[in-house]
């Protein structure tokens, strides 16, 4: 059986492809940078991170974007030649005026170079790009508003979209019609949308129709797939899928799904990646192996494919490459000449930029939170000569809800350690500062439950102290941030005076774990 979710922490809206024997998805980043997560398996049950597509300034510039605005929804496809990613970049998302803008790059190798971006529309996000059966292709994407499913041809020859824009298909009486796919399986196209809105009321939907631009009929038994509220013990939030068939013939959905703690709606881990089998029924409607619309927390394996193992992702980064792994993420743009691994060899320097509230040039190198039971650890040297000069550990949703814990200078110069809280972009001190000795090393951990997490700090990486700090992680679920990410650990600087007064990181440690309790990381 295959556990869900199959891609654990902030993954969501996934779209996948396979190419032979080879499995392929792409999730969305929203304010992170590099844009959309891209990952590889063999068997959809165990799944490797690849290079992001996205990871030049010349393909995506998101400095300034809103909270949760940036990539959403990319979706992969593959013609036989060529991989393809369209994607969109969201710029406001404020009432009725979301200003985005639908790109599409492509690459001969999953691994790249990926091409730099050819502008599509701005007509509505969730963009997918449609292969049929006699070559020609189709863009499809929501129309702003929730207003219906939009398509058009695409011509690769020129990298241009041509003819006549339709809205095919309205959505049903569920609403908020969103993330559509398009395929054509066997006489019929069938449009796959996203329903209900992403929080718990998500849904998958389906119609078809004997052309691809229509009419399209509804399917009687909507939705194909959504969550049961009054369970907790099973995945919530399940909708915005993507189909894929086998190599042997075996149909499955992946989808966006949520975890939040049992009989609580607080989502720190954001919307993860599931997986469900599917069949076609005798009336060629597309219905769950295991019966049912409800979104289960396993799925039956595929047939004739065996169990594939990817590489263990590290948990202690001891910055001896020359380049920052690929699990980590940065806020909105690259930070360029404001990181080092060469500096200082062995150790990651990163040279303070603007504080974390902001939307533009920050300082953080961070990895998504992907259980409850969670914990952040490294060793830094700091010598700030100023209060408006802080670095250490990050603890975050977003530019508005966040903790930092780490070093700063009062006004009289005396180093000292703060914990401080934002939420919604009001800050406060969550305990007296404790003064600091004015060298050496500063070790740093933080320690995440499902409800509250601690900071304890040493000066030998033996011997621990605990500040007394209980920080409730409820300032960094969805349902607190109204946002569509997932909460952060990570290394952190800011010199708010323009000078990038910088710090050393030593190493850096952070596990997740299922199993309930505190633990100690090393």
């Amino acid at each position: 059986m295959i556990q869900n979710p199959i891609l654990k922490g902030f993954c969501p809206d996934p779209s996948i492809v396979r190419v032979g024997q080879d499995y392929y998805i792409a999730t969305s980043t929203f304010e992170w940078w590099p844009g959309v997560h891209l990952w590889h398996s063999r068997d959809l049950a165990h799944w490797e991170q690849l290079p992001s597509p996205l990871n030049r300034i010349s393909q995506l510039n998101m400095l300034g974007n809103p909270t949760s605005g940036g990539i959403w929804a990319p979706d992969i496809s593959y013609d036989g030649k060529r991989f393809y990613l369209v994607f969109t970049d969201v710029k406001t998302k404020k009432g009725r005026y979301y200003n985005n803008h639908n790109y599409l790059v492509w690459a001969e190798d999953i691994c790249g170079p990926w091409s730099d971006p050819v502008y599509l529309n701005s007509t509505g996000f969730d963009p997918s790009l449609f292969h049929d059966s006699d070559g020609r292709k189709y863009l499809v994407n929501m129309r702003n508003g929730f207003k219906g499913v939009l398509v058009q041809e695409f011509d690769p020859v020129s990298g241009k979209l041509t003819g006549e824009v339709r809205n095919v298909f309205r959505g049903t009486e569920i609403g908020f019609t969103e993330g559509p796919h398009i395929y054509h399986v066997g006489d019929w196209y069938y449009c796959l949308t996203a329903e209900g809105g992403t929080g718990y009321d998500h849904c998958v939907t389906m119609a078809r129709a004997r052309s691809v631009w229509g009419p399209y009929e509804v399917d009687p038994e909507n939705p194909v797939l959504t969550s049961d509220t009054n369970n907790p013990d099973i995945l919530q939030k399940a909708g915005h899928g993507d189909l894929v068939e086998t190599q042997n013939g075996d149909w499955y959905l992946v989808h966006l799904c949520a975890r939040p703690p049992h009989g609580e709606k607080r989502c720190i881990l954001g919307r993860e990646t599931g997986i469900q089998k599917v069949f076609w029924n005798e009336k060629g409607w597309l219905r769950l192996c295991c019966g049912g619309r409800i979104a289960q927390n396993e799925t039956e394996s595929p047939k004739g494919i065996e169990s594939w193992i990817p590489a263990a992702q590290k948990e202690q980064d001891d910055f001896e490459e020359n380049a920052l792994d690929v699990r980590y993420s940065v806020p909105r743009v690259p930070l360029g000449e404001c990181v080092s691994l060469t500096e200082r060899p062995g150790w990651l320097r990163l040279y303070g930029q603007e504080s974390l509230n902001s939307l533009h040039h920050v300082s953080l190198v961070a990895v998504r939170q992907s259980e409850y039971q969670a914990a952040a650890q490294t060793c830094m040297e700091f010598y700030p000569d100023c209060p408006e000069q802080f670095a250490g550990l990050s603890y975050m949703y977003d530019a508005a809800n966040f903790y930092l814990f780490g070093k700063t200078v009062d006004e009289e110069g005396q180093p000292i350690l703060c914990v401080i809280k934002t939420d919604t972009l009001i800050t406060t001190d969550e305990i007296v500062p404790v003064k600091l000795p004015e060298k050496g090393p500063l070790w740093l951990r933080i320690v995440s439950g499902s409800k509250e997490a601690s900071c304890l700090y040493s000066f030998d990486g033996q011997n621990w102290l605990d500040t007394g700090a209980r920080l409730d992680t409820e300032i960094l679920t969805d349902e607190h941030c109204r946002g569509f990410t997932g909460a952060h650990m990570g290394m952190y600087c800011h010199d708010m005076t323009g000078r990038r007064c910088y710090a050393d990181f030593d190493d850096y440690f952070m596990n997740c774990r299922e199993e309930d309790g505190s633990f100690s990381p090393m």
